[in-house]
């Protein structure tokens, strides 16, 4: 497909003088999980191709996209160039490599791959199973008595995107060695099959490394950090940047939290042990842009849903001039 470049008049002007570069250098760092080849009703937060395609053809045409580690390393020492961003997946979603690569390249960005290593090669996190159950479960009343969530009427795409809202809510914060058998039985008590292609396999990992693209550490079973203890959060961070390394024959020098919210999910602590562990640069989901003052281990990100270019623009403008972040 041929490159199409996508133009905002007067944005680029604008974001030169939010984001001028040098020590006044602000760093807007975009977070994505998966790049779908088509819409879903259930992922109404993750673009599809179409939608991807002309994001990154905005961020070529206005930006300078740098990889998170040189982007780290040059705000540190005070010299971004103007209009500085970083792009950025968490997980490592097969469409990663099979969907969003090719687009990518087509542009000639370079992008940062934060991978779960426990998912790899067939495996699946306990979300992507309860999408999948709120996408099969049949129609009619759907009984979750037995994990004490009660009746729930299913009917309508808005029903089955409730259903899962509120499965994830019910789930996400217990223990990953509880969270991930407790999904998979519901599914399985349901007669559900899930699919077992969702997340990279090893070889598409090394080929996407291969292309040129970053990859980070995202923990080995992207639990909650701020549930476990200091040991716990330390072995899942080291053994995830092992698997990486052993991977990929390379250190792996950034890092991002899972989930992401500070204190919430992640705490100084754990930003002492990323800092411990070797990573010299990891990413937060607190929605702001980076400048000099922000935290080399604790980055702020954010995730660009805008349905148009100017909207898109704007939003990514605005995070460079409030100083609370990006805002609604």
């Amino acid at each position: 497909m041929t490159r199409t470049t996508i133009t905002v008049p007067g944005l680029k002007t604008a974001l030169g003088l939010a984001s001028p570069g040098g020590k006044r250098g602000k760093l807007s760092i975009l977070i994505y999980h998966r790049v779908l080849p088509t819409p879903d009703p259930l992922r109404t937060g993750d673009p599809d191709a179409g939608t991807f395609r002309w994001q990154m053809g905005l961020l070529a045409s206005h930006f300078n996209v740098l990889s998170l580690r040189e982007a780290a390393h040059r705000l540190r020492e005070g010299s971004l160039p103007p209009r500085a961003a970083c792009i950025t997946f968490d997980d490592g979603y097969a469409d990663n490599f099979t969907v969003a690569l090719p687009i990518l390249r087509e542009f000639g960005l370079s992008s940062t791959f934060f991978i779960a290593t426990a998912y790899l090669d067939g495996g699946r996190m306990f979300n992507d199973t309860l999408i999948e159950f709120a996408k099969a479960v049949p129609s009619g009343p759907c009984d979750l008595s037995s994990i004490g969530l009660g009746v729930h009427s299913v009917d309508t795409v808005q029903d089955r995107r409730a259903l899962m809202s509120r499965l994830i809510g019910h789930f996400k914060y217990q223990p990953p060695e509880q969270r991930l058998p407790a999904v998979e039985k519901l599914a399985a008590d349901f007669g559900i099959r899930l699919p077992d292609d969702l997340m990279m396999s090893s070889d598409q990992l090394r080929a996407l490394h291969a292309a040129g693209m970053e990859i980070g550490g995202h923990t080995d079973t992207h639990p909650i950090l701020a549930r476990q203890t200091a040991d716990e959060a330390r072995h899942e961070i080291q053994l995830g940047k092992e698997k990486l390394e052993a991977l990929l024959g390379e250190p792996m020098r950034v890092f991002a939290y899972p989930n992401g919210r500070p204190v919430k999910d992640y705490d100084g602590t754990h930003a002492d042990i990323v800092a411990g562990c070797g990573f010299e640069a990891a990413v937060s989901t607190r929605p702001a842009a980076a400048d000099r003052h922000s935290g080399i281990h604790e980055l702020p990100r954010f995730t660009p849903w805008d349905e148009t270019p100017a909207r898109f623009g704007l939003r990514l403008l605005r995070s460079l001039v409030l100083p609370h972040g990006v805002g609604g």
